[in-house]
């Protein structure tokens, strides 16, 4: 404990179960109090707030013994406004966090110079200027503050709908993240073999490759996350690392912040979302809110993608047992190759034509980015009877991926192909599908040529095809023989 002479008003509550660390404290700060109290345990912290009025309690979050407990979070709701300040190293920021949903307090990443802790507790013992103009003003910015906030998790969820593959739906959160004043840096990483963390995408204005800023310093983003700690380091030169805060100083960066991403609360570790500022941010309670369901967000994400691909995996296997699509009946890639090297053989035996016809529906996704997938798979599903039905019994019809189909015309010379193409194109426009929209389709069309195999008419087919849709789309393109 250390006085100071003249005022008795000022009384102060350090919290640390190291004496060295109150020691410490003390010699830097005792100046700044009239009286500097020191509790090593939460019953003599209770005692002391019980017994004094304290005007400032400082909570040292140094060590593994300070964690977020109930004892600790009633100890700061017990100070009801008053105010509380908390030191925290860069690693252990989630105990801040969740201390922070107890009420307000202001906290310093340590270490801390004893200079900038003395202008901490200078600041917070100083009289609040409690001006109207002040008020309003702090209104606004708050205001500011929550408007920027819910834009990011608007532009996260835009980032995560209709997105299939892990690497685009990342490109698109760390895009949306950057959106966001002040992020200059955002990246997606996974968690691989024994926690260990993959870069998945990144994206920035500034010219940093985050996988030089992580490489070779666990200690720095992968050993917190896999303890389940958000990190936030709001110097560069905090970490510890002089050559990682030159990096990072040299590209403008003031703070990181990375948050873990589970799938449900104490579950298996997918990964990080790390953000790079390009000014320093002070952290309050709806920031750490809102970044936290952004993470849970991106958490959902990465969920719904590795189930996708699970999926996908499930059905290719499938594929290899029926000879059928799931979703719209017809054959599926595997039986419509196989029926295609079966016709080609057939027609080089008995000397009968052969005609293909490819053709790819044009931007259906955006039906299934205004009315959801379910209405998508309908939509496909009537589309591919439609044209199942305009087919004679000796023809094939095969989805190849998405929303690609192949038809094997048997008997059939290109010019009857085209007309029948262009039958097609014509129904399928005229189609109104379940949602009330309409679609159109880019045809090609081939004829067998002589001593040409499946893989080059397939090639053929799919030039003719990429020339339908320069073309403007909603045609039929010949895939003329070499």
């Amino acid at each position: 404990m250390a006085n100071a002479a003249g005022r008795r008003h000022r009384t102060g509550l350090f919290f640390h179960p190291d004496p060295t660390r109150s020691q410490e404290f003390v010699a830097a700060c005792a100046e700044s109090f009239d009286r500097l109290l020191t509790a090593d345990s939460i019953a003599s912290a209770r005692y002391a707030m019980t017994h004094n009025k304290i005007s400032l309690l400082v909570i040292d979050l140094d060590g593994p013994d300070m964690t977020a407990g109930n004892e600790l979070a009633a100890l700061v709701r017990s100070r009801a406004g008053a105010p509380v300040l908390v030191l925290c190293p860069y690693t252990r920021s989630s105990t801040m966090a969740e201390l922070m949903a107890q009420g307000p307090l202001a906290y310093r990443i340590t270490p801390i110079t004893p200079k900038d802790m003395c202008e901490a507790v200078t600041e917070l013992l100083a009289p609040a200027a409690n001006t109207k103009a002040s008020a309003q003003q702090h209104l606004l910015d708050l205001e500011a503050d929550l408007n920027d906030l819910l834009s990011i998790q608007r532009s996260l969820q835009r980032a995560l709908y209709g997105s299939e593959e892990m690497e685009r739906m990342g490109a698109r959160i760390c895009n949306a993240l950057c959106s966001y004043p002040g992020i200059c840096h955002a990246a997606l990483l996974q968690a691989v073999d024994e926690g260990a963390l993959r870069l998945v995408s990144q994206d920035g204005r500034i010219d940093l490759d985050i996988k030089e800023v992580l490489g070779g310093r666990e200690a720095l983003l992968e050993a917190p996350i896999r303890r389940g700690e958000l990190v936030l380091l709001d110097a560069p030169s905090k970490a510890g690392d002089p050559e990682l805060a030159a990096m990072l100083e040299e590209q403008g960066v003031h703070m990181l912040l990375a948050f873990p991403l589970r799938g449900e609360p104490g579950g298996p570790l997918l990964g990080a979302i790390s953000m790079l500022f390009d000014r320093p941010l002070i952290m309050s309670r709806e920031h750490f809110s809102c970044f936290g369901s952004a993470a849970q967000l991106i958490s959902f994400g990465m969920v719904m993608s590795d189930l996708r691909h699970q999926n996908n995996a499930l059905g290719l296997e499938i594929t290899q047992i029926t000879p059928f699509d799931g979703l719209t009946g017809v054959s599926n890639r595997r039986q419509g190759e196989q029926v295609l090297d079966s016709e080609i053989r057939r027609a080089r035996r008995y000397g009968v034509p052969l005609a293909v016809i490819a053709f790819d529906l044009d931007s259906f996704r955006t039906i299934n980015e205004l009315h959801g997938y379910t209405t998508g798979d309908r939509a496909l599903s009537v589309l591919a009877a439609m044209i199942q039905s305009r087919l004679r019994s000796s023809d094939t019809m095969a989805r190849m991926r998405g929303e690609q189909f192949m038809v094997v015309a048997t008997h059939t010379v290109a010019i009857d192909a085209y007309k029948l193409a262009e039958e097609l194109r014509e129904t399928i426009a005229a189609t109104e599908l379940p949602g009330g929209d309409t679609v159109t389709a880019s045809f090609s069309v081939a004829q067998l040529a002589p001593d040409e195999g499946a893989t080059e008419l397939v090639t053929r087919l799919e030039a003719a095809l990429h020339r339908a849709k320069r073309a403007g789309r909603n045609c039929v393109e010949l895939a003329m023989a070499r």
